[in-house]
C-alpha cells in the first residue's frame, strides 16, 4: 500500500499551513467497540456510551482535528458484522464538528481488509501526512507482518507487527521535504521491544531522530497511560477506552501543542493522564 502527503477530509482544516499558530488534536484510542458480551474488563458495547461523551467533549474543545489512534473497532464472527460495527462508529464520529483521522490498529483489521476499512471511514491510505498551522503531522501503518504482508481477514497474530522498508522509506521522503515541527501518530508502539513493539522500531526512530523535527510520537495499543523521552523525543501511550463499564470508565484527551512556547500539553479526561511538556523541536 502507498502512502502520499496530501489528505482529503470530509470537513476543511481550519487554519493557513503557512502559519505556525498552535494546534489542537483531540486524541482518543483502542475503542474496541463490538456486539459482543463483555470479556473480563473489556465492555465492548459500553464504548458507542463512552465515545458519545468524547465527542461532546472535543466539540466544546474546537479542536482542528480528532485522530483515533487505531482499535477502533473488535472483532465480528462475518465480514458483514464486522463492517456494521466499522458502520456503528463511523457515525458516531460524523457527529464531530471537526475532521476525523484513523490510525489503523490490529483490531480494526481483523476480518476486514485494509481497503474495507479505509472505505468504511472515508480514508484512502493507511499511512498518509498532513500540515496545520505550520506543523506536519504523519500518520503510520504498522499492521503489516514481518514479512511485509497487509493484516487482513484473520492472518496474522498481533505481536507480528511491522512498519516495512516501503513505508520507512516514504516517512524519510515526507520528513526531508521541508523543515517544521512533526507530530507522529501510530497504533502500535515505537519506544518497546516484545509484544506491544514494532520490529523495526529502532529503524524507525532512527529515521524520527535523524529529521530533526519530530515534537512527539502518540501511540495506542497497550491500553495504559505512558511516556518516555527517547533522544529528545516524547513517546506518549494513550489510555484504552474500552477497559471497565460505561459511564465510570472512559480514557480521551486534547492535546494543544504550541511551536512559539515549546510546549505539549494533554489536558486528560477520566483514565487518562495530564501532561505538560517541553520540546525543542
Amino acid at each position: 500500500m502507498s502512502g502520499a502527503t496530501s489528505l482529503a477530509l470530509a470537513t476543511p482544516i481550519r487554519g493557513d499551513e503557512h502559519t505556525s499558530e498552535p494546534i489542537r488534536i483531540g486524541l482518543i484510542t483502542d475503542i474496541h467497540y463490538a456486539d459482543l458480551d463483555t470479556a473480563g474488563s473489556r465492555h465492548y458495547r459500553d464504548s458507542i456510551t463512552k465515545v458519545r461523551e468524547a465527542v461532546e467533549v472535543f466539540n466544546e474543545a474546537k479542536p482542528d482535528i480528532v485522530i483515533c489512534l487505531g482499535d477502533l473497532i473488535d472483532a465480528g464472527a462475518t465480514v458483514e458484522k464486522e463492517y456494521a460495527h466499522l458502520e456503528t462508529m463511523a457515525h458516531e464520529f460524523k457527529k464531530l464538528n471537526a475532521p476525523s483521522r484513523f490510525v489503523l490498529g490490529n483490531h480494526c483489521v481483523y476480518t476486514l481488509t485494509k481497503q474495507e476499512f479505509l472505505k468504511g471511514v472515508g480514508q484512502d491510505r493507511s499511512y498518509d501526512a498532513l500540515t496545520q498551522n505550520g506543523i506536519r503531522l504523519v500518520f503510520l501503518d504498522a499492521c503489516f507482518t514481518k514479512a511485509g504482508e497487509d493484516y487482513g481477514r484473520k492472518n496474522y497474530t498481533w505481536t507480528d507487527t511491522e512498519i516495512p522498508a516501503k513505508e520507512r522509506d516514504w516517512l524519510k521522503s515526507v520528513l526531508s521535504e521541508d523543515q517544521r515541527p512533526t507530530l507522529v501518530f501510530v497504533h502500535q508502539r515505537l519506544d518497546v521491544e516484545g509484544s506491544y513493539g514494532v520490529h523495526s522500531a529502532k529503524e524507525v526512530r532512527r529515521i524520527l531522530e535523524d529529521s530533526q523535527q519530530v515534537v512527539a510520537v502518540f501511540q495506542g495499543h497497550n491500553h495504559v497511560n505512558d511516556h518516555k523521552t527517547i533522544n529528545g523525543i516524547h513517546y506518549l501511550t494513550m489510555n484504552a477506552v474500552i477497559e471497565g463499564p460505561a459511564p465510570a470508565n472512559n480514557s480521551f484527551a486534547v492535546l494543544e501543542y504550541s511551536p512559539a512556547d515549546q510546549r505539549i500539553h494533554i489536558e486528560g479526561h477520566h483514565h487518562q493522564e495530564d501532561y505538560t511538556l517541553s520540546s525543542k523541536a
